[in-house]
Order: C-alpha cells, then structure tokens, then sequence
C-alpha cells in the first residue's frame, strides 16, 4: 500500500460525531445475510435528498437496529457542527453507521465498561457547548425536533454512549499496536521515491515568560470579595450561581452559573481538585489560589465518583507598576543573552516562569503533533506573526502577551531551527515517518478487525440500500 493511498485514509476522517479513527477502509470479504422480506415501516414521513421517504428499520447489527432516519439525524449532527454533507450520499452515511453499530456492539460483547455517569457527563459538556453556541436549551431541542427538554435528553443519551462504546472498542484494537524501528525502517524502504511526501518549512521555537508580581494587597482586595460573596451566600442574599454569572473571570463556566462535573480523573489543577474533594455536599470553601487565581467552590451533589459543583474564578488587578516591573526583568534577561553571560536555554531554565516549557530550555511543543516542530502553514497566526521575522537565533524584543482569561506577561521569543520544505528524509523525518508506519499498521488490525467480526456478527440490510457499494462489504451479493 503506497504512502498517497493512506494518507488520503488518514487524512479524509469520515465525518461523524465519533472522530478519532476515521476508519481507515480495506475491503472486506464476508458472507452476510441480505433481508428479502419486507419491514414494516412505520408512519412518518421524512424528506432527504428532495425525496418523500417512509421511515422504518433498514439495517441490523447485532441487537443494534438502523432507521432511515438515523442517515438523516447523521446529516444533521454534521450540519450543526459547521460540517458539509454536500459529497456524502446515503449509501455512504449508512456505511459509517453500520460501522459504528458493529463497533458498539462487540464493545458490549467484550464487556467493555461505559458508566451512566461517563455519558451523563459527556451529555453536560455537549449541552453547554450546543447552548452557547445555539442560544439557549429549547433552541437545541427545537432543533432536533424533540417535544419536551426530557425526550431530547433521552435521546441524545443513547446517541452519546453508543458514541463511548465504539471509540472505547476502536481504542482497545489499536492500543495493543506498537511498531519497531526495524518496521519503521521497512516501511519507508518500501516507499517508491516519487511517492515520498514533501514536508513543508518548519521552525523549532523557544520562548521565556515572566508574568508580573502581584501585590500582596492586590491578591488580599480579591480574597475578601470572594470571602464577601461567600457570607451573602450563605445568607441567602444571592445564589452562588448568581454570583458565578455576574463576576465570575472563568470563561469555560460563567455562563452557566460556574457549573462543572468532574472525578478524581478529569482535568483540573491539583489544587483545585484537592480542594474540591474535601468538601462535603452543600460546603463552600474558602478562598484559595491556583495559577489561574483566586476561587471559591461550592458542592452542590457529590455521585459516587462524581461531584456537581459551582466555582467562582477572581484574578487580582495586575497595576501598570506590576506590568513595568516585569518588563524590566525580561529585558535584563534579554540582554545578558545577548552579551552571552548565558543562553537563552539556560535562561528559560533558571528564570521563566512558565512550568511547561522551563525544562526543555524553553522549547515549544507542538500540541497537534507533540514533537517541537511547526509547520509554518499551519501554525497559529498569532505565533506566525511573531516569529516570521526572526533570524535564526535572534531573540525578539519583549512581547506582552494576554491569555483567554485576560492575565498578561511579557515573553522572549526566539527560532532554535529552522527546517526548509524538503522531501521525505528518513533520518530527518523519523517522527513522522514512524507516525505513518503505525497508521499503516493501525490500519492492517482494524482491516482484520472488520473481517473476523463481520463473518462472525448477525448482519441484515434491508431494501434499496442491499445495493450500495460499500466500502465494507457488509452483503454478500
């Protein structure tokens, strides 16, 4: 299999709601069943591609059934994510459908564990994202012509744990995938030179921070505001919902009232989660700090494993004296650099105060390919503008930045390396190159995957979609 064939698997991911491994499609033999009987269809009438068509069972997975209407739930699902159905025909979305059931399915025959909380969980973040964007939660049920908030919600459960199962069934195949460098090296052999990738010009980059000193008084001012909703709380002056939606400077909860659900295993800075699992239901804690500033929680339910709660997010004023202070500082760094007192690795490493990159000397990490180069075609904008002037290893003027949450700090920037766009170099790329061996690779177990399951599953297509070509060859004609 040449290295075109499978970049363009890779790189047009089927679109669905479940992207992770967009499968990667090999043909597959099978004898399955195709229903020659007749299914009763049931009374409602949906329009898709500018034709009246009779809602009913179309396909059989297991004990997962197919309705008509789920290719049209599949489009809408697409559509209200700002993707394009424009090139993507029924016969294919019954295809990925068909897929997705079967990986469901055995994640249940395999026993795979998916909680009600994990779903309910992922309902929560998908609501909140759906309402900003939408507007508002009856928009959102409107849209998906559901009657009531409960049916909606009903609803998009069953769609969101199907979802967990098929990407926990896809993860456990490829998990146990792993590639040597000798596979690595065979694979890339096999290339044909005039099928060998071109790699655009990349930059390794490297930066120091240093976020200016708040004052005591500063931090104090925000602790006793804090302290003062708390009292009005507990009052019963105003809600801590309330008091999250008017003041609160987190941008990820404000809207809704500062509400998260969270477990011992999600995402959150240590301390916040020290604190948030000391508390016991209906408590609200005390002001404390994390990098991010100052919060107060408050626990309205703890599940299980699962607390619901509510925070309030304060970040101290930074003054003009503060800002200029730090400016000073990052200057006199730059310019001990420049009289080479010492290198702007050592630099980062003894006096930035940005923890992820401090130990690296200051080297960025690319967050889409987790290595330290960036494609200049594809890199942020706002970093391209910084950069795209830079020498290799000058050292930029002092730049002051401003995060998502308003907090300011001034950086150095600078270019370690500088890689020209060149074809594929197997020493050079070897990252990249041992990326797509082990998509190859991903590709063969999933192929095999598909095989032995489709044989060994009860498959049934039913009516005019017995005559789609399938990438997958569910039917035996």
């Amino acid at each position: 299999m040449h290295l075109n064939s499978i970049s363009m698997k890779v790189i047009n991911n089927r679109i669905a709601l479940t992207f992770f491994i967009l499968l990667f499609s090999i043909g597959i033999v099978t004898a399955q069943e195709v229903i020659k009987d007749s299914v009763t269809a049931s009374s409602k009438v949906i329009k898709s591609n500018h034709r009246q068509k009779i809602d009913g069972i179309i396909a059989k997975v297991g004990d997962y059934i197919i309705l008509d209407s789920d290719i049209d739930k599949s489009y809408m699902e697409i559509t209200s994510q700002g993707g394009s159905v424009k090139d993507i025909t029924r016969c294919q979305m019954l295809g990925k459908l068909l897929e997705d059931k079967l990986y469901a399915h055995q994640a249940v025959q395999d026993s795979l564990k998916v909680t009600d909380a994990e779903v309910k969980s992922m309902m929560e973040e998908r609501l909140n994202y759906m309402v900003e964007q939408i507007g508002s939660l009856d928009k959102v049920v409107s849209y998906y012509k559901k009657n009531s908030v409960e049916d909606f919600k009903s609803y998009f459960f069953d769609i969101l744990k199907e979802q967990k199962l098929t990407s926990e069934m896809q993860k456990k195949i490829i998990d146990g995938v792993e590639i040597t460098p000798e596979e690595v090296r065979n694979f890339f052999k096999a290339i044909p030179k005039s099928d060998l990738p071109v790699f655009g010009a990349e930059m390794e980059v490297a930066q120091i921070i240093i976020t200016p000193k708040v004052s005591d008084a500063a931090k104090q001012k925000v602790i006793d505001k804090l302290k003062e909703f708390k009292k009005e709380i507990l009052a019963g002056e105003s809600s801590f919902a309330t008091k999250a939606v008017l003041y609160s400077q987190d941008p990820g909860s404000r809207a809704t009232g500062g509400y998260y659900k969270m477990n011992r295993k999600t995402q959150f800075v240590k301390e916040f989660k020290d604190v948030a699992f000391g508390l016991a239901q209906g408590e609200i804690s005390e002001p404390f700090e994390t990098d991010f500033g100052f919060h107060i929680i408050y626990v309205e339910k703890i599940k299980g494993q699962d607390i619901e709660l509510r925070h309030i997010l304060l970040s101290p004023v930074v003054t003009t004296e503060d800002l200029n202070a730090a400016k000073e500082k990052i200057e006199l760094i730059r310019k001990r650099i420049i009289d080479k007192e010492l290198t702007f690795a050592d630099a980062a490493r003894t006096m930035s105060d940005e923890k992820e990159t401090r130990a690296n000397g200051g080297a960025l990490i690319n967050p889409k390919t987790q290595d330290t180069r960036f494609e200049l075609t594809k890199m942020e904008p706002s970093l391209y503008s910084q950069i795209s002037n830079l020498k290799d290893n000058e050292i930029s003027q002092p730049l002051l930045d401003e995060d998502q949450s308003g907090k300011k700090k001034y950086k150095l920037i600078t270019v370690t390396n500088r890689i020209n766009q060149h074809t594929a170099d197997y020493a050079m790329d070897y990252i990249k190159i041992k990326d797509l061996a082990l998509k190859e690779k991903q590709i063969k177990a999933i192929a095999k995957w598909f095989d032995d399951k489709i044989k060994d599953t009860y498959i049934k297509i039913i009516g005019e979609y017995r005559d789609c070509e399938f990438t997958n060859k569910w039917v035996k004609k």
